[in-house]
């Protein structure tokens, strides 16, 4: 997904300063979870299973504010729940535009109406509409049909009015790989500006019986297949390296640390996938967290995620800098 010379000169520069002052944990993008609530029950979500007790909690716009200062990632992912039911979910926008964060809103696309009213364009902000599949499968996994309807509709009334667009599909075991091809390519025809796939996170709070997860190889082959199927026009808003990964060509160790979260119950450890210990400050997760006990081969609960939370960020950590700019420059000009 092209990105505007600004904002990938100012991510460019983040990373290049984090290497060269020696630091070997950094955060890339910090995802935060203004609320947990959402009016979708997706059958494959650990997040609404997960914590439950927080989900009558709510972040301020102070707290949220304060989240980001004191992260200092160059990138925002706002995810939730569904964050368009937060009640100040566009001064929460419009307070990281203003700090200059390349700001992702995640939203299920049933709310959207709301945003178009408070929100407006900017090369900073992109909206990302969560779509795994054409209507049935996509309905399916919603668990409530007429969805993939009203995300196709916020995505064409988001790009008619000017605002950056991407999806975000996860890929599961049942998900039919021609269906996830003809999904890309009818996105690229709405002029969705870049598609993020991911394998799905095996939540041990998601009820076995649906044995919707895969292995690492279901993964790879599942992809594979949707990658030769979709072609080579699909605009992905991944690194390259990422789908490279997926595809089984490159080996990444997970960089659980490069999307940290913070949710109404403070900053989660050690990943936004997984939930051992929560922390009062962003520090004290990076300095508190055990992180050689966690990972591919390290952790039972690590053996099958290819998630992009976890990976996407190791394409950056561990490249190079001149590799970091150079990957940088392939997503300003793709």
């Amino acid at each position: 997904m092209g990105q505007p010379a600004p904002v990938m000169l100012r991510m460019g520069a983040y990373v290049a300063k984090q290497k060269l002052l020696g630091r070997k944990r950094f955060p890339l993008v910090l995802m935060l979870e203004p609320t947990l609530k959402c009016n979708l029950t997706c059958t494959g979500c650990g997040k609404i299973r997960q914590d439950e007790e927080l989900m009558g909690k709510t972040m301020s716009y102070e707290e949220c504010m304060e989240a980001v200062e004191e992260c200092g990632a160059p990138a925002v992912s706002i995810a939730g729940g569904e964050p368009l039911v937060h009640p100040e979910i566009d001064r929460i926008v419009a307070g990281c535009l203003e700090r200059k964060k390349l700001t992702l809103l995640c939203t299920n696309g049933l709310l959207i109406d709301r945003a178009f009213k408070k929100m407006k364009p900017s090369p900073y902000f992109t909206f990302v509409f969560h779509i795994d599949g054409m209507r049935e499968h996509h309905d399916l996994m919603v668990e409530r049909k007429g969805v993939f309807d009203k995300c196709l509709e916020g995505i064409k009334r988001a790009k008619a009015l000017g605002f950056r667009v991407a999806s975000n599909t996860t890929l599961f075991k049942s998900s039919p790989p021609d269906d996830i091809a003809r999904l890309f390519q009818l996105l690229m025809g709405l002029g969705v500006d870049g598609v993020i796939v991911s394998p799905a996170f095996s939540y041990e709070e998601v009820d076995p019986a649906h044995d919707i997860f895969m292995s690492r190889d279901e993964s790879i082959a599942l992809f594979r297949e949707i990658h030769s199927k979709a072609g080579p026009n699909i605009r992905y808003y991944n690194t390259p390296q990422y789908i490279q990964f997926l595809l089984g060509e490159r080996v990444y160790m997970c960089t659980p640390w490069g999307n940290p979260l913070r949710d109404p119950g403070g900053w989660k450890g050690p990943c936004y996938l997984l939930t051992d210990q929560r922390y009062d400050s962003f520090q004290e997760m990076l300095d508190s967290t055990r992180w050689e006990e966690y990972g591919y081969g390290r952790n039972p609960r690590c053996a099958k995620c290819m998630a992009h939370v976890g990976y996407e960020a190791s394409t950056v950590v561990h490249a190079s800098i001149v590799d970091s700019f150079q990957m940088l420059a392939q997503n300003l000009s793709s």
